[in-house]
C-alpha cells in the first residue's frame, strides 16, 4: 500500500492550488482535508474526483444529509476508516443526531447480515421485486 505525504497548499503546483481553492470555496472553509492533499500527487485524479464529488454530492433528488448517510453506510461496509470519519462529521454537520447514527448502524448491520444470507443461500429474486418497464 502506498503511503504518500499530503501536499500542503504552500508546496502545491498552481494547478493543484486552483483545485484546493475551489474545494475551500465550495465548502466555505479555510482548509483542505488530507484526502485531497494525497490525491494532489496525481492532479488529474484530484480534478476528476473533485468534479465527481461536486456533481454527485451537490443538489439533487436526495437531500444532503441522506447523501452523507449513504456515504457513511458504504464506507463502513468498505471498511474505509478515513471516509467513515469524514462523512460521519459531514452528516453531523448536516444535522444527523446520535439517535439517527445509532439507527444507521443498526440498518448497516442488518443489511450486511441479510445480504450475506441471501448470497449464501442463492435466494432467487421475486418477480414482484423486478422493475416494470413500460413498452413506450
Amino acid at each position: 500500500m502506498a503511503n504518500l505525504n499530503p501536499i500542503e497548499y504552500e508546496q502545491a503546483s498552481p494547478t493543484v492550488r486552483a483545485i484546493y481553492d475551489d474545494i475551500m470555496a465550495a465548502r466555505k472553509t479555510d482548509w483542505v482535508n488530507n484526502f485531497w492533499k494525497v490525491l494532489a500527487h496525481h492532479p488529474e485524479n484530484l480534478q476528476r474526483i473533485w468534479s465527481n464529488v461536486k456533481q454527485v454530492m451537490g443538489n439533487g433528488a436526495l437531500d444532503p444529509l441522506t447523501k452523507e448517510l449513504v456515504y457513511v453506510a458504504v464506507s463502513i461496509t468498505n471498511n474505509c476508516n478515513y471516509c467513515i470519519a469524514s462523512h460521519s462529521a459531514g452528516a453531523r454537520a448536516k444535522g444527523m443526531s446520535e439517535e439517527q447514527f445509532g439507527e444507521l448502524m443498526a440498518v448497516i448491520g442488518l443489511a450486511n447480515e441479510t445480504n450475506r444470507l441471501a448470497v449464501g443461500y442463492g435466494v432467487p429474486i421475486d418477480e414482484a421485486f423486478l422493475p416494470k418497464y413500460s413498452k413506450d
